[in-house]
């Protein structure tokens, strides 16, 4: 049975940076929602692009989220799992947006109109990995490089 174990604040932030896909968890007067999503981070923020009448975007604005990336080797009994919670705000001003889109534009992958930009500031970040032959060659199928701000 592999073992579990907690990880350090610089790896979470690490395996977070590297991702693609997540999950935003947040609750609504219906109660509690998870919704996949394509991110980027941009400096200390996370940044998904939804729409204005979305779940997300209706109850997601100003609130308290969750957010979690994670990846798992099915076959080996591996993987890793990084949980990032803060507060989320609508960035509205043109030119924090137009530098979002310079240093990193999270792309959807859905169709339809996504321009609203939520960003997520987080006060936590933690992270678990299972398995002890963990390596940064298997650690996330999708590697992304960020260019210089």
């Amino acid at each position: 049975m592999p073992e579990s174990r907690d990880l350090e604040p610089q790896e979470c932030e690490r395996l977070l940076r590297a991702g693609v896909v997540g999950r935003v968890a947040l609750s609504t007067p219906d109660g509690p929602h998870i919704v996949p999503i394509n991110y980027s981070v941009f400096e200390d923020t996370i940044v998904v692009r939804t729409s204005s009448y979305s779940v997300l975007g209706t109850y997601g604005r100003s609130a308290m989220l969750a957010f979690e990336v994670d990846h798992f080797d099915h076959e080996r009994h591996v993987g890793w799992s990084v949980v990032a919670r803060g507060r989320s705000w609508a960035e509205v001003d043109p030119a924090e947006v137009a530098r979002i889109r310079d240093a990193w534009q999270p792309r959807p992958w859905a169709t339809g109109n996504r321009n609203l930009y939520l960003r997520i500031r987080w006060s936590t970040l933690t992270g678990r990995a299972l398995g002890s032959d963990w390596t940064r060659e298997n650690e996330s199928p999708v590697h992304r490089t960020l260019t210089a701000l």
